[in-house]
């Protein structure tokens, strides 16, 4: 029951910390989006470091969702 309990909270911590990455990368996508409009094309360098951070959070995220579904899948989680 430990286990269970475990692991229900550590799918919670990676449903939020999904959440919050697609949240920061939606919203540097979308200011990347309208500065190039606006400005067209001109971005700064600290937008795009933000870009490539949320870029890179986002697929440290989908990594860990990947393990925990090849542990689910191979029956060592419930």
């Amino acid at each position: 029951m430990d286990k269970r309990k475990a692991w229900r909270e550590q799918e919670q911590r990676l449903v939020e910390r999904w959440n919050l990455a697609a949240e920061r990368y939606k919203r540097v996508n979308d200011e990347i989006s309208r500065l190039q409009a606006a400005a067209g094309g001109a971005l700064s360098e600290d937008l795009m470091q933000q870009a490539q951070t949320a870029r890179a959070e986002m697929e440290a995220v989908r990594r860990a969702v990947a393990r925990v579904k090849v542990e689910f899948n191979s029956g060592k989680r419930y």
